[in-house]
């Protein structure tokens, strides 16, 4: 337990540039929050079907672990959004996730080109389930899949 706490601590350092961080609430219909600009900045929509996303992203150091790896975390957050955009609709609120699997197979290193793709498996009333993957550009190595449920609010059909 002591090592994972000092793992997570942060040096003297850290700690002063985090306590310089001006972070504001998100509100709708405004900018992009804090969270949303640290992990999505970056990020490169290069096709939008129906049913299917497709997006670029290079790997920024903000988002590299201490091996300068892309953190798993990110990988997670990867699918998170770009299995939500799959299936947002445009003037209802942003589906919630559920239920997220990822099956981490491979490695993403500083400044590699990603292609994120996603596509609608089903939808059945409020829930819709969406597959997404994450693969290096250049040599169509799969970083991750994931299988992502999501629950959100339907279109009137009035």
């Amino acid at each position: 337990m002591e090592r994972v706490k000092n793992f997570l601590e942060l040096n003297k350092e850290e700690a002063a540039s985090v306590s310089q961080l001006t972070i504001h609430p998100h509100r709708v219909g405004s900018q992009c929050s804090f969270y949303e600009d640290f992990a999505l900045r970056g990020i490169r929509v290069d096709r939008v079907e129906s049913g299917f996303v497709s997006c670029s992203f290079k790997v920024p150091p903000r988002l590299t672990d201490k091996n300068g790896n892309l953190a798993t975390g990110a990988v997670a957050n990867l699918v998170d959004e770009v299995g939500g955009a799959v299936v947002h609709v445009e003037g209802l609120p942003m589906n919630v996730s559920v239920d997220m699997t990822i099956s981490f197979l491979g490695t993403a290193k500083l400044n590699d080109e990603l292609e994120i793709t996603s596509k609608v498996l089903g939808q059945r009333g409020s829930y819709s389930g969406t597959s997404v993957l994450v693969r290096n550009k250049v040599t169509g190595e799969l970083i991750a899949e994931g299988r992502h449920s999501l629950f959100g609010k339907q279109a009137s059909k009035l």
